[in-house]
């Protein structure tokens, strides 16, 4: 389990470096395709819909964004910070009944979500935004299930659901975040409307999340080399000293008569 907990910096670093440039670069080239192809079809479409349609499309694109862009990801984001304090400590309850809270409200805001694209939207699931949402709902009830039923500390189905748990909340967070990239461009592609700016918005949000995420793992390391603001200087803990300087003094003389002297003499 350890294993694992270590390489969620790296797997993270990962996304953002491959994972985001592609959805970046795929952003840009469905908007070149769309608008040399489709460009009548936009217009027909901008025309065709109400301002109460565009109103819903508006409201489900918040409800989505707040819901997997911002809350799932914080809420995991909170519990991981959890992991550096003493387990049943005020600080370890109050950050694990917060990831609770965050993950709940943002269960409530997708499945609201979910609720206003079935009554109101034509879901014809013929693209990667609406296939993407239907597959994200599913497996966020499946995580919500799966929470309820956390074993005890100390049992041996602990470490098997701790692992099910996190794979799920890290597919949900990955996925949910590039279905809002897609979701910029169905609005796009909706309404005629410019989403640049939202996407600048949500990348800043996503980059520094991600940020965040990753500094946890070295702020501590950071205390412990007495990194400090300001002109104080660098310096190492004992704990960081090798014990190999510290053993010197437990090493035995290579010279039994030597020895006997030292003593002698002490």
């Amino acid at each position: 389990m350890q294993i694992f907990h270590n390489c969620v910096p790296f797997y993270v670093s990962a996304y953002y470096l491959i994972l985001l440039p592609l959805v970046g670069c795929s952003f840009h080239e469905d908007m070149n395709h769309f608008s040399s192809h489709h460009k009548s079809n936009i217009s027909d479409n901008f025309h065709k819909l109400s301002p109460q349609m565009t109103y819903d499309i508006t409201i489900h694109g918040i409800l989505l964004w707040a819901s997997l862009g911002f809350l799932f990801p914080v809420g995991i984001l909170i519990i991981r910070m959890s992991s550096r304090e003493a387990p049943g400590s005020a600080r370890f309850k109050a950050f694990f009944y917060l990831h609770v809270i965050l993950q709940i409200l943002s269960v409530l805001l997708a499945t609201a979500g979910a609720v206003m694209s079935i009554k109101k939207f034509e879901n014809s699931f013929d693209n990667s935004h609406q296939r993407l949402g239907l597959a994200l709902y599913v497996v966020i009830w499946v995580q919500v299930f799966i929470g309820f039923f956390r074993p005890k500390r100390g049992k041996k189905e602990r470490g098997m659901w701790y692992m099910l748990h996190w794979i799920l909340g890290t597919i949900i967070s990955l996925v949910g975040i590039i279905n809002v990239y897609t979701g910029f461009i169905a609005y796009n592609r909706k309404t005629s409307r410019s989403t640049t700016l939202w996407t600048i918005l949500f990348t800043a949000e996503v980059s520094f999340i991600a940020f965040f995420y990753l500094f946890q793992d070295k702020w501590e390391y950071m205390q412990k080399q007495g990194v400090t603001l300001g002109d104080l200087p660098i310096t190492l803990s004992n704990q960081e000293i090798p014990e190999r300087f510290n053993q010197k003094e437990m090493l035995p003389e290579p010279c039994g008569k030597r020895n006997a002297l030292v003593n002698l003499f002490d």
